[in-house]
């Protein structure tokens, strides 16, 4: 499948219909949106999606590319939340709308002919997708810098290129309309928050405890660096971010005295707030977790913004 050299005008145009087949993808890009049949995400499909993303009543769904309205609609109607779906196909926004109608749901499940790059997500909790590869590629740094730290972002078919999915899932899908091998994948992702930098805090308000300094690089939501503890260097066993929160494990050896150290906490801003535990042989003492952001900079994959989709998926840019 080599296609970019005109995606951003192209593919667009087929946000709201999903063209699996490579040979369906090339034809495609010469034909008009009305030529081009979309396909449905098969019920099953639908509700595992929904299912990863713990969708609860207080969530608000984003579906971009929306077809008939059945994401968001379920969403609705199973799980009592609110949302709306954008699509460039009018028909199928008419379609979805009356679902919604009929189902009882529309006060709840709106949909909108629109182009899914003009389309602000800053109030979704859950963000939806079933669109080509390029695509996913085309809008991952707009769903990283609008959306909250903790939205979950759940894909049909296709990942999000060097933003690995926090998981992923393949199962069967009997209604599936295109392809030979009936089965779709589903990826899913929680949008991280900002840990990258250099971190100090103390456990205790005794002047004379050890400082800690950390030291933090980011790659969407893989961390990796070093922490100090009283300027000796300490073993990090884990250190994890999921969406804002953040959790650190480690342990140091000074002598005869081995500790181990386990804090979980919120970014806030340029803060960490949390709580912590020390311990010292059969000793477990709860601590406060205050961190402060001493010097900043930006997570690694702010390098990938600008990046052509086509470069990273490794196709010849202008290929059609």
């Amino acid at each position: 499948m080599a296609y970019c050299a005109s995606v951003s005008s192209v593919l667009t145009r087929y946000a709201g219909s999903v063209l699996l087949a490579a040979g369906l993808v090339t034809a495609a890009l010469g034909q008009d949106y009305g030529d081009v049949p979309y396909v449905q995400t098969p019920t099953n499909i639908v509700d595992t999606m929904l299912n990863l993303a713990k969708i609860r009543a207080d969530d608000y769904v984003i579906d971009l590319g929306s077809g008939d309205g059945r994401m968001v609609i379920t969403a609705a109607k199973k799980y009592g939340a609110r949302g709306f779906g954008v699509e460039l196909d009018r028909r199928l926004v008419r379609l979805a709308n009356a679902s919604a109608a009929k189902a009882g749901v529309a006060d709840r499940a709106v949909f909108y002919q629109r182009d899914l790059h003009e389309t602000d997500v800053s109030p979704a909790t859950v963000v939806t997708l079933y669109l080509l590869p390029e695509v996913n590629l085309m809008i991952r740094a707009k769903l990283l810098d609008t959306l909250r730290p903790g939205t979950r972002v759940v894909s049909h078919d296709y990942d999000m290129g060097r933003w690995q999915p926090d998981y992923q899932t393949e199962l069967e899908a009997p209604g599936k309309t295109v392809g030979a091998v009936k089965t779709s994948k589903i990826f899913y992702w929680m949008v991280p928050g900002n840990a990258a930098g250099r971190w100090y805090w103390k456990v205790t308000q005794d002047a004379k405890a050890p400082a800690f300094e950390l030291i933090l690089e980011q790659t969407f939501q893989r961390l990796a660096g070093t922490l100090t503890i009283g300027g000796e260097r300490a073993q990090m066993e884990t250190v994890q971010l999921e969406g804002d929160r953040i959790r650190l494990v480690a342990s140091s050896e000074k002598g005869s005295a081995r500790a181990r150290y386990e804090f979980s906490g919120k970014i806030v801003n340029h803060a960490i707030e949390g709580k912590g535990h020390v311990i010292r042989g059969q000793e477990r003492h709860a601590v406060s977790w205050n961190a402060a952001r001493i010097e900043s900079w930006d997570p690694r994959h702010f390098a990938l913004r600008g990046v052509p989709p086509c470069k990273e998926m490794g196709v010849p840019c202008g290929a059609r």
